[in-house]
């Protein structure tokens, strides 16, 4: 019985999930072309069917699917200073918000990165579905020699979501941004001492750190979830 109920937890129904979805987007006045909802959709389905097999999100964390991963990484899009052209995702996982953000803003360039052989496999598999020819995969960590030498003063903007404490993401996104670049993070719950440290860490850096409260329509009006987006201005 237990078996059963999980598989229809993991089930996958696009109508469902294009009216939530779609709900989210309108609520907050964002209005994506049908291109763009097509491809969300489209990856939210192809990430539920390969969560079956290689662990890319919470399986219990699938209904909320609409919310918790595809809406609020296209959202942070919004977020994104105009003069970004390039990005990298550091600890993709299963593309997020790498493949949202790549979608959400086509003119961009970007690198999804994770150090996991199978994730970022998938995350190429979505990528050649989708057709996205914005975005690549990169199998390596971001803080080998090797890496950074390929990427050294890169990218425009690093993103994460919230994979590793805020310092530590400095640390390794630094070698690979421009002299003048930024830094976001999706995060939850209180981050003060979070910020404190990477302050002490890199406040000669970091010249700017922004803290978005992501409160959104119907769902988190007041920010009840505490979900932030961190921004950092980076000027090394």
């Amino acid at each position: 019985m237990i078996e059963n109920q999980l598989r229809e937890i993991m089930e996958f129904n696009d109508e469902v999930f294009l009216r939530q979805l779609t709900t989210f987007f309108f609520e907050n006045e964002i209005v994506p072309n049908e291109n763009i909802l097509d491809r969300l959709t489209s990856y939210a389905e192809l990430l539920v069917q390969k969560n079956k097999v290689v662990n890319l999100i919470s399986r219990k964390d699938v209904e909320h699917l609409a919310e918790n991963h595809i809406f609020i990484s296209a959202y942070i899009a919004k977020f994104i200073p105009e003069k970004c052209s390039t990005f990298i995702d550091i600890g993709t996982g299963g593309g997020l918000p790498g493949i949202p953000v790549s979608i959400m803003k086509p003119e961009m360039k970007g690198i999804l990165v994770d150090s996991i052989s199978k994730k970022i496999i998938a995350v190429g598999e979505f990528i050649d579905k989708l057709m996205l020819s914005n975005v690549k995969t990169e199998n390596d960590r971001v803080e080998q020699p090797e890496f950074i030498m390929k990427y050294y003063n890169h990218f425009d903007l690093a993103l994460s979501r919230g994979t590793v404490p805020l310092d530590t993401l400095v640390k390794y996104a630094l070698p690979v941004v421009k002299q003048k670049s930024f830094i976001m993070s999706i995060k939850g719950g209180n981050i003060n001492v979070e910020i404190d440290k990477m302050n002490e860490n890199f406040n000669h850096i970091v010249k700017k750190c922004t803290v978005f409260e992501l409160n959104y329509k119907p769902t988190n009006i007041k920010n009840i979830k505490e979900k932030k987006l961190v921004l950092l201005e980076i000027n090394k």
